[in-house]
């Protein structure tokens, strides 16, 4: 169950939502942080004590194959160096030096 409690802020009233740790540690994000996020039902999120408080923050998985190794990393890296310096040949261009 939430919430919502109006507190007054030097910007007028902030609002703050206040939740209940349920049965198995859960606790609901309310609607509007979720929809400020894009959180949808099945994502994750990173959940983290610091200082006394508690950090919630959504993470994206990445699938290993999607992964660029050190080598790929370098060669982006040095085709976007050279797209900055202007150095590029256009698609239609490269097809028709290929075909000779």
């Amino acid at each position: 169950m939430n919430t919502k409690v109006y507190t007054p802020s030097i910007k007028g009233e902030e609002v703050i939502s206040i939740g209940k740790v349920g049965q198995r540690r859960q606790v609901v994000i309310p609607k509007e942080i979720c929809e400020d996020l894009d959180l949808k039902e099945g994502d994750f999120v990173e959940v983290k004590e610091s200082g006394g408080f508690v950090l919630i923050k959504p993470k994206k998985l990445v699938d290993s194959d999607d992964i660029l190794i050190p080598k790929e990393e370098a060669l982006i890296r040095k085709g976007e160096s050279q797209l900055k310096r202007g150095e590029y040949v256009l698609w239609n261009d490269l097809k028709k030096r290929i075909k000779g």
